[in-house]
This record gives C-alpha cells, structure tokens and sequence, in this order.
C-alpha cells in the first residue's frame, strides 16, 4: 500500500504562532493556548508533555483539525488545514493523519478484524481485510480476529488500535495519552510496540502525555504550561 505522500519537502507538521480562547458565561474570555509555535519533520518522534490542564487535549484536537483556533495556522503536508472547509479538513485527514487515543475508541459492534478494516474501506483501499489482517498479526493478535472488544483486555484493545492506525499508513501518526488506561507492564509493552512499528513504518509520530517515561522515548519533547509553550529539547 503506497502512503500519500507530501506536497513539498518541508515539514510533515507545521504550527504556527497557534492559540485558542473561548468566551465565559460572564462575558470575560478564557486562554487555552497561545503562541504555540514548532514544526516536526518526517519520521521524527516528538513528545508533548505537561501537566493536565496545560492545553495538551486541545492543542492535539487542533493539529488534527477536529477543532478551529483562534489565532494561528496548521499545516500537514504543506497544506493549511484551516484554508479548507470541514469536509477538506476530514479527507486530509483520512488521507495523511492516524489516530490512537488512551480510550481506545473501538467499535464494540464490530470484531478486532472489521475495527481495523474499516477505516480501509471507508478510504477506497483495496484488499482491506487481508491489509487488516497482516497489522493484526504484526500487533500479536492473529489469534483474535474475530473477537469483540469486550472480550479483549485494555492491552489487546490498545494493540487493535495501533494496527488501526498503522494500516493507513499514515504520514503523521497522533497519540492521546495512549497508555494511560494500561497497567504499567503493559503500558510498556504498548509503548515498545508503538516505536517499534513507527520504525518500521517511517511515520511521523506526535505523542501528547504526561508521562515522562514515555516522553523520554521520543527524540525531543516540547513542554506546555498554562498554555504555553515553556520548554522545546531538540530543533525544531
């Protein structure tokens, strides 16, 4: 399966001087983030960490287009993803970008093999189910294609997930918190396998966390605090 592949040679994401306000019932406003400002290029791993209610889960919400800042511009691939309307922003998605999320997001009415194949067809890629089943057997879990969600454990669900994501072969690969409803032991085998298969991949990987364990395994981290951005290890 061929990736979509960049427009240019620039960066895979691209964030600039990003910020978001919402009003209050009193009429005052409220900062979320500001300035927010970096870009990430292909195949690196980046970390954005911070405490909870630093501004991680909008700032990912806003790289994703799932929501609109305030202030600022996104670019995936070259494109400014808020120069397009909702239905623009959904199709680059689905084009370029992957999701694992800490809740997993799994549809409990379809078994791990229909969960990852899915998003496969929904995109018009051919031979789907036999794409699903070689990530399913890459993640360990051949033995479970026809198994619902709620006879898998967190472990099993987070791994179903990850083949997901990967099947699409996306160029940027987003991660909310994706161990954060795992035991430690199996958080670190998630974690293991999630820059194990980004190797192999060559995907571009954003990390949003607390988790500084986790953030270490990337090769740089940029830091959020009270909506800013406080820290940045590594270029950018």
């Amino acid at each position: 399966m061929q990736r979509v592949m960049q427009e240019n040679s620039g960066p895979v994401l691209a964030v600039k001087d990003l910020g978001k306000t919402v009003g209050l019932a009193d009429g005052g406003t409220l900062t979320i983030l500001q300035e927010i400002d970096f870009a990430v290029g292909a195949g690196e791993t980046v970390a954005i960490v911070g405490a909870s209610g630093s501004g991680k889960s909008t700032l990912l919400g806003l790289l994703a287009g799932l929501d609109v800042p305030s202030a600022g511009s996104v670019k995936v691939g070259g494109q400014d993803i808020f120069a397009l309307d909702e239905d623009g922003r959904a199709a680059l998605r689905g084009a370029m970008i992957g999701f694992v999320f800490q809740s997993f997001q799994l549809l409990p009415a379809l078994t791990a093999l229909e969960n990852v194949m899915m998003p496969l067809e929904l995109a018009g890629r051919s031979g789907a189910r036999e794409t699903a089943s070689r990530w399913l057997d890459r993640v360990g879990l051949l033995e479970r294609l026809s198994h619902y969600p709620k006879h898998l454990s967190g472990g099993e669900q987070q791994r179903v997930a990850l083949a997901r994501a990967f099947a699409m072969q996306p160029a940027l690969l987003l991660a909310d918190e994706p161990t954060g409803n795992l035991d430690a032991a199996t958080g670190q085998h998630v974690i293991d396998l999630i820059f194990e298969l980004n190797r192999e991949a060559g995907t571009t990987l954003l990390l949003v966390t607390h988790d500084e364990v986790l953030a270490s395994a990337c090769g740089r981290s940029i830091r959020l605090r009270s909506g800013r951005m406080i820290e940045r290890n590594g270029d950018a």
